[in-house]
């Protein structure tokens, strides 16, 4: 047998020091030169280059499609910022609370029966009323306490309707302040539940003065002055009128005025007037409660003007008929005092030439 035959026969993988077989030389040629060798090196590392490009740019892409879902996702969450959860709630679950701003005598108006039949038509309140949770969920029965919307509550109450209520935890003076200024917004609060509920929250401690009240609710210092002053009013004056909703913060100076001055006068015109009659109006009833012992003449209400809720000036007369005019600080610049003057001495002429 020839060599070259019996090379072919010999298994080298069984030879010692061979475990594992071996591998036939790539049949890619190699570069014979330097410089070929380098080439092919490059051109491996340009390869390689190029395929991290194109996993980097799928990344890339990848990562642009993923901010433009989230970016759609944020705009459409944007659309709900603010918003709050609503519940239908058994409206007998449902108590007043201590703060409530609302006489019984607003439950009895022509208003509230439009209300009602407005909320009976469209089978419960659109707008909803707010609560916060006086007993914790899961507790035999949930209860809840009003922050506002006490007539919406109390027309869903009688009707027999869920009422349409959102839930929040807040303390009591942040209870306080939204259901104060969720019912001015509504301008159907009168000036004496207006005050009633500042001086309850004022004896109460809820506020330590007027000033720090009016700050929490946004309102001029005045209005709170004012508004107390009609809640302090003697019962008898009060129930002068044929409701107390028919006091007016234009009331309040001239009546307090009269109550301080003649106290035991004050409260007998007071019940006098009470025998007017029901159909009796809060105008006349002002004029008897101001009428002197003697049977004089009476002293107007001021007239106050506003504008977007900031008082501009005051129109107020005395017992002895002198009108005085109190204009708000800073709206007359001190070189147009004299326009002002001239437009009163107009205002007089003309008004004494009517009277000839």
């Amino acid at each position: 047998m020839s060599l070259k035959d019996k090379s072919s026969k010999i298994n080298f993988g069984a030879l010692p020091g061979l475990d594992t077989p071996v591998t036939p030389a790539s049949t890619e040629p190699r570069p014979k030169t330097a410089p070929g060798a380098l080439m092919a090196q490059t051109n491996d590392q340009r390869s390689a280059l190029l395929q991290e490009n194109e996993r980097l740019r799928g990344e890339a892409e990848q990562a642009a499609g993923l901010r433009v879902r989230l970016d759609e996702q944020t705009a459409e969450l944007k659309q709900w910022e603010g918003a709050k959860a609503t519940r239908l709630l058994d409206p007998a679950t449902i108590r007043p609370s201590r703060w409530a701003n609302r006489d019984t005598a607003s439950f009895a108006t022509k208003d509230f029966e439009e209300l009602k039949s407005e909320i009976a038509s469209a089978g419960g309140n659109v707008q909803p009323i707010k609560v916060r949770p006086v007993k914790p969920t899961g507790a035999e029965a949930q209860e809840f306490e009003l922050v506002f919307g006490h007539r919406r509550h109390r027309a869903c109450l009688e009707l027999g309707l869920p009422v349409l209520a959102v839930i929040e935890n807040l303390g009591e003076q942040e209870l306080f302040v939204e259901m104060d200024r969720e019912n001015r917004s509504r301008k159907n609060l009168s000036a004496w539940e207006q005050g009633m509920a500042y001086r309850r929250a004022l004896e109460a401690g809820l506020f330590p003065s007027n000033r720090k009240l009016a700050e929490a609710l946004g309102v001029d210092l005045s209005l709170v002055g004012k508004a107390r002053a009609l809640a302090d009013l003697p019962a008898e004056a009060v129930n002068a009128f044929a409701s107390p909703l028919d006091l007016q913060f234009r009331f309040a100076k001239p009546l307090a005025e009269a109550a301080a001055a003649d106290p035991d006068g004050f409260k007998a015109r007071a019940v006098a007037a009470a025998e007017l009659g029901p159909q009796r109006d809060a105008k006349s009833v002002f004029a008897a409660l101001l009428r002197d012992s003697e049977g004089g003449g009476t002293v107007p209400p001021p007239i106050t003007r506003e504008r977007e809720g900031r008082r501009l000036f005051e129109v107020q007369a005395d017992k002895k008929g002198r009108v005085s005019v109190c204009i708000e600080p800073q709206l007359i610049p001190h070189d147009r005092m004299e326009d002002l003057a001239a437009h009163i001495e107009s205002f007089l002429s003309k008004a004494a030439s009517r009277r000839k």
